[in-house]
């Protein structure tokens, strides 16, 4: 196994602005593991480009000719007018890649090499699929060789032969602001709690109601984690001996303290695993009692979630949420829950609607929970779904309001 060309900055840059097209699609390691240092001088030698990031935090190139895109977006491409979204299943981006956007330039940031290979630490999702692309079409893999990033296991580790070019930089990892869940939340988590069992398997997705749910079930255990994310919920899971020591914890990306990152690092307990994987249905399907907990920012009376939208203003996507609910269906004593607050405290408005009026990120969950109690949806006509939804999920001040919705719908009546 050859070692990987390293560059120097200069070298860099004189590849990159060798490029062949007029504006390359570059695709770059998300969440918080975005390869900073490779950017910056892709942005200073490249025009115009076309920069695909998921989940992208922080401080991006913002000009005129660097176009966003992306099937996820997060606050670092918030709010731009001129963003490229992309509405898909994260599942299926392995293919958009294949087949219609494929990228010219994959941006990584990695591990320091260990015995002939890298790892891309805490973010592998859909990378693979990008570099296999890339280089398919005989495009560029650069990766930022980082002392900081932790090394992990499974998809995550590649060897040199795929590495075009590296550049060393040594960069710590950012972690997410933490908001310790209140009464509220913490209300909800245990609500959401009362679905998982022992021997079940959880997915949790982002945010401090999943974080509320897992600190609810500490006391179970022979748990199994099948999640497209872990953070540092699943590792108290695993402190606190919640977990079943003989599954390995599978994630696709995870973000969090500086002692998750600690954790993880050449940790055989954790298998990361590429999108297609982990986010495939039938694979989520086959978990025993998978369990699988996201959030929304509305449900309507219809048992439709929106979280990708607020109002006209694009907030998300659709992320691994569809995913991993027709998974969590069909899994032998799965269940699929969507967990949000009743009441919006900033707008001072119900997060159970009529109807949602933008697009609908998922449908057909097994409950709906919030702080007021459980709706639980599964074979349920659609006209007791929405008595549920107003008797159980919704808050008290919108109940009036969405019994009358719910009659002009022909969803009920009083």
């Amino acid at each position: 196994m050859s070692p990987v060309r390293t560059v120097t900055e200069h070298e860099l840059a004189n590849t990159l602005g060798a490029l062949p097209h007029a504006q390359p699609r570059v695709v770059a390691s998300g969440n918080f593991a975005t390869p900073r240092r490779l950017l910056s001088v892709l942005d200073a030698t490249v025009e115009s480009y076309r920069l695909f990031v998921l989940n992208a935090q922080g401080d991006l190139p913002r000009r005129p000719d660097v176009v966003f895109e992306t099937p996820f977006v997060g606050p670092g491409m918030r709010d731009d007018p001129a963003i490229d979204y992309l509405p898909m299943r994260l599942s299926m981006v392995p293919i958009l890649f294949a087949r219609a956007r494929p990228p010219d330039v994959v941006l990584l940031n990695t591990s320091a090499p260990r015995s002939g290979r890298v790892s891309l630490g805490t973010e592998v999702n859909i990378l693979p699929a990008a570099i296999e692309a890339v280089r398919r079409r005989g495009g560029t893999v650069v990766a930022q060789l980082n002392r900081a990033m932790p090394y992990t296991f499974g998809d995550a580790e590649l060897d040199l032969d795929v590495v075009d070019l590296g550049f060393e930089a040594e960069e710590a990892l950012t972690s997410p602001t933490v908001h310790r869940p209140d009464d509220l939340t913490a209300g909800i988590g245990q609500m959401v709690a009362g679905f998982v069992v022992d021997g079940s398997t959880v997915q949790l997705g982002i945010g401090q109601i999943p974080d509320a749910t897992a600190h609810s079930i500490g006391d179970r255990r022979r748990l199994g984690v099948w999640s497209e994310m872990v953070s540092d919920g699943v590792l108290a899971l695993e402190r606190a001996g919640a977990l079943d020591p003989d599954r390995p914890i599978t994630a696709s990306f995870f973000f969090g303290s500086a002692e998750l990152y600690a954790w993880a690092d050449a940790n055989p307990r954790l298998a990361m695993r590429r999108t297609e994987t982990v986010n495939d249905p039938t694979q989520i399907a086959r978990m025993p009692a998978m369990t699988s907990v996201n959030t929304a920012l509305q449900v309507d009376l219809f048992a439709q979630a929106n979280a990708s939208y607020v109002g006209p203003r694009l907030y998300s996507g659709f992320g691994g949420q569809t995913d991993f609910i027709v998974g969590a269906l069909h899994s032998p004593g799965g269940h699929a829950v969507v967990a949000l607050p009743s009441w919006h405290a900033k707008s001072a408005t119900s997060t159970v609607v009529p109807l949602i009026g933008g697009p609908v990120t998922s449908f057909q969950q097994s409950a709906i929970v919030t702080e007021q109690g459980c709706a639980h949806l599964f074979g349920r006509s659609q006209r007791a779904q929405a008595r549920l939804l107003i008797e159980e999920a919704a808050h008290p001040a919108a109940r009036d309001e969405l019994w009358a919705a719910a009659g002009r719908l022909g969803l009920t009546s009083r």
